[in-house]
């Protein structure tokens, strides 16, 4: 089977190749890049030089209903933003103190693993207020990080959300779809199991690569 990509630099170039062919994107001077770390940066990089845009990342994780993880309950970003899904909180049967707890350890978990992350001295996270805002992973096996990303991205106040990976199936693109403004792939394989075997090189990102990355970057 022949590979897609070959490095998360080469996956970065031609998924902003597809970006900059969207029309809000293309036309907007108020678009932010966010990278999903640790895979995702490297791709997004590529993404906000494309673009002339500032490049951040974006640490999410989701707060699952005690007992039954699998609910999320709420999404959750290392800056400490969180989105409650008011329905499976009623369904479940907590109380906002409740969920206030549950987050909170989410978040602080979060934001220690952000702070290893960012460059000494970085700026905090970039407003995202009234941004066109373009949320980057090195690719989707199911979409629910990107998922969960993309409510955190709206809770920050975000105008419009572009939900952008070198590749997934088409199950997971139809699911993200569902919540971003636009969702831009280069490639859905039939034959798709996983991510890295549509790479040459997969190679784990580290943490001095991510924190270079976002440093150039002026953050």
């Amino acid at each position: 089977m022949p590979r897609a990509f070959a490095d998360r630099r080469d996956a970065g170039r031609r998924l902003a190749r597809r970006v900059c062919e969207v029309a809000e994107v293309s036309a907007a001077d108020d678009v932010v890049v966010l990278g999903l770390p640790r895979g995702g940066v490297p791709v997004a990089a590529e993404v906000a030089e494309a673009l002339g845009a500032p490049l951040d990342m974006l640490l999410v994780g989701k707060v699952g209903v005690p007992g039954h993880e699998e609910l999320a309950l709420a999404a959750a970003a290392d800056d400490g933003t969180v989105v409650v899904n008011t329905q499976v909180q009623a369904a479940a049967g907590l109380a906002d103190a409740d969920v206030d707890e549950l987050a909170r350890r989410t978040v602080n978990a979060l934001a220690a693993r952000g702070a290893e992350l960012r460059p000494p001295g970085s700026s905090p996270a970039i407003d995202l207020t009234g941004r066109l805002v373009v949320v980057v992973d090195d690719g989707m096996a199911t979409g629910a990080t990107m998922r969960v990303a993309l409510a955190v991205v709206r809770g920050r106040g975000a105008r419009l959300v572009v939900a952008a990976v070198p590749v997934a199936p088409m199950e997971a693109t139809g699911a993200v779809a569902a919540e971003a403004d636009r969702t831009v792939c280069v490639l859905t394989p039939r034959d798709f199991h996983a991510v890295g075997p549509w790479y040459d090189d997969f190679t784990q990102v580290d943490d001095r690569e991510v924190r270079e990355l976002l440093g150039s970057s002026g953050l």
